[in-house]
């Protein structure tokens, strides 16, 4: 029998298996502070509940249009009106499983085999890794302080004939926001050079001093990505959607039909109260604007002197290069020795990497300060081996 297709041949999500060790070393009776999952530690707002709730005892829940439901692509065009001031056609929506089956219609859609598509390094590695399944030739644009961490026009203009190129903003693993001159210089760059924008803005709504703008702002032929999931705290409910130009709203839809038929349905009814439900979801933010602020002064009393400037989302990416060469190692050691479970850079950037880790703060206030002692602690040369943190 033959084997597995070569396409199947891509790199694993390194934080999973940071997940895998943490989970054993939960089973075995250990203590783990959660630094590496990137997703809300609370539930989804009380409204969301109470309409999947209603929606059970009223709705058959059979298959909805493989776009969406209608009424829930209209509340989010009147979302970019509301928060964005910026006029968005429902037929443009696409409802998505998630954002990952949002990526997987856009990069289908967008992209042949053989093109050139720019990706950030460090970047969230699951466009690497699908648009590497998809036979595309991934251009990585390495990013550094310089440059906040985010793709210019200038470096764009070093790598060739390109595309398309996929930005998040905020960033994962950077938390690096693009601000409106910054968006709109981009945009208008690619406009020019007959280059295809992917904006993943699934962080947006975690932002503190630096709101981001929408690309949806800025073009109309940017292909706009966003998500349930981390602002409106529904990350098991598998529901996102995308802005598409006019020109791919029918192949992703032909798509759409024929890889997922619909997102879920009980998702889409109970997502259309997610946007009233603000003042909840705002109260959140304000946890994770309080648990940044633990992070960062830490690890600068720590001596960790290049921290990626973390605009939004809620991740510090920190450059651990005077500790270790080896930041697998270094993440493998602090959840041994502190119980503190942190990702290793390699899974945003597999040359440079192996120099840093991100913290992901989503967690209590309380978990996130007592990680962050004892990893100040360790650093200093003062770490004990505590007593267990009593949780809220």
């Amino acid at each position: 029998m033959s084997g597995p297709a070569r396409r199947s041949a891509i790199s694993p999500f390194y934080v999973m298996e940071v997940m895998k060790a943490a989970e054993r070393r939960e089973r075995a009776g250990g203590e783990v502070l959660h630094m590496e999952v990137g997703q809300p530690s609370t539930s989804a707002p009380a409204g969301v509940i109470a309409a999947a709730r209603a929606a059970l005892d009223r709705d058959r829940l059979g298959y909805t249009a493989a776009t969406g439901i209608a009424e829930l692509k209209e509340r989010i065009a009147r979302f970019y009106a509301e928060r964005h001031d910026t006029t968005v056609d429902p037929a443009r929506v696409i409802v998505t499983v998630g954002a990952s089956g949002g990526c997987v219609l856009s990069f289908l859609a967008a992209f042949d085999p053989g093109d050139r598509v720019v990706v950030a390094e460090p970047g969230y590695p699951c466009y690497r890794n699908m648009l590497e399944a998809f036979g595309v030739d991934v251009v990585a644009v390495p990013l550094g302080p310089e440059t906040r961490f985010s793709i210019t026009p200038a470096l764009l203009e070093e790598v060739g004939e390109v595309v398309g190129v996929v930005i998040g903003s905020p960033a994962n693993p950077t938390g690096t926001a693009y601000g409106p001159e910054e968006m709109s210089s981009l945009i208008n760059y690619c406009d020019r050079s007959d280059i295809r924008l992917i904006s993943d803005e699934i962080y947006q709504g975690i932002d503190y001093d630096r709101p981001p703008a929408s690309a949806a702002s800025c073009s109309s032929d940017a292909i706009v990505l966003q998500s349930f999931s981390k602002y409106y705290s529904m990350t098991g409910w598998r529901l996102g959607w995308l802005i598409a130009p006019d020109n791919l709203v029918d192949p992703i839809e032909r798509l759409a039909q024929n890889l997922f038929i619909s997102p879920p349905t009980l998702s889409q009814l109970a997502a259309v109260a997610a946007f009233d439900c603000t003042e909840e979801l705002d109260q959140n933010v304000a946890r994770y604007r309080t648990n940044r602020d633990i992070v960062v002064g830490s690890l600068q009393r720590a001596g960790f002197a290049e921290l990626a400037p973390s605009d939004g989302a809620f991740y510090v990416y920190a450059n651990v290069a005077h500790l270790t060469d080896d930041s697998q190692n270094l993440c493998a050691t602090w959840l041994r020795e502190l119980g503190v479970a942190v990702t290793p850079g390699i899974d945003f950037d597999p040359p440079r990497g192996h120099r840093y880790v991100r913290f992901s703060y989503s967690e209590s206030t309380a978990e996130v300060t007592e990680a962050m002692a004892r990893v100040e602690a360790w650093c200093t040369g003062s770490y004990s081996v505590p007593g267990r943190l009593e949780r809220e």
